[in-house]
């Protein structure tokens, strides 16, 4: 049976009265879901950043390692060449053997600067480690405080935010598709997700711009549907509001 516009409206403003109240559910856990989203999010990226310089640290103890056995390899190399050399018989062979020493001499040297360099950014990155293995600890206590909050508020709550919600999943279908369709817009344009309204002294209780007398009470005869020229809403009487409530 083809809806009034009286029952059109007060489906709308009921509708509206649902999600009015799962809207003031949602402002109690305010902007804890949020918070704890975020410190989720630093935890895992402080969590990856550690991993990452625990990785580096590991690869300049290798180098480190490395780097060592070289210098042990050159110094037992130049000890063999230093013993060959007294048994050289002609030049070309003592030129050979002194240019080898002085090559694993270099390898030393080389060695020696990257052990001293890696030295330093070992004790860097492991300040900056232990910086950041802090702050991690910090985060995962204010993660597990902002978790505790949210789950009690949560728990407080989301029987009653699912029972709302079923209400409104079963308002809807009452309403015709085209009329849904724009109060959906409306709420989600609207900061505090009023998309039906009341008149309140005069005006338009979402925008709060005033309603010439003319309109108002074509508002209160409920002949056809009625939107703020101001600010889109669909505007109902007072007197609709308290039919619902009694309803």
């Amino acid at each position: 049976m083809e809806q009034t516009v009286e029952q059109k409206l007060k489906a709308l403003y009921e509708l509206q009265n649902i999600h009015t109240k799962i809207d003031k559910i949602r402002q109690v856990r305010g902007e804890l879901p949020m918070e704890v989203a975020d410190l989720e999010d630093d935890v895992l990226g402080l969590e990856t950043r550690i991993s990452k310089i625990k990785t580096d640290l590991d690869d300049l103890e290798d180098s480190i390692v490395t780097r060592k056995n070289t210098i042990k390899d050159a110094q037992a190399a130049i000890k063999r060449y230093d013993t060959q050399l007294k048994e050289v018989k002609n030049n070309r062979e003592y030129d050979a053997l002194t240019k080898e020493i002085e090559i694993q001499g270099l390898d030393i040297q080389v060695s020696e600067k990257k052990i001293k360099e890696h030295g330093f950014e070992i004790t860097s990155k492991t300040e900056i480690f232990e910086a950041a293995q802090a702050e991690l600890e910090g985060r995962k206590k204010d993660l597990e405080v902002k978790r505790a909050e949210l789950g009690v508020i949560t728990a407080e709550t989301e029987k009653e935010e699912q029972d709302l919600q079923k209400k409104a999943d079963k308002a809807e279908p009452q309403i015709e598709e085209r009329l849904l369709v724009a109060y959906k817009r409306l709420r989600k344009n609207a900061v505090n997700g009023l998309a039906v309204v009341t008149i309140d002294r005069d005006s338009c209780s979402g925008c709060f711009n005033q309603i010439p007398p003319q309109r108002q009470l074509d508002i209160r005869q409920r002949k056809k549907i009625i939107v703020c020229e101001h600010c889109g809403r669909i505007l109902v009487d007072e007197a609709l509001t308290h039919e619902v409530a009694e309803a």
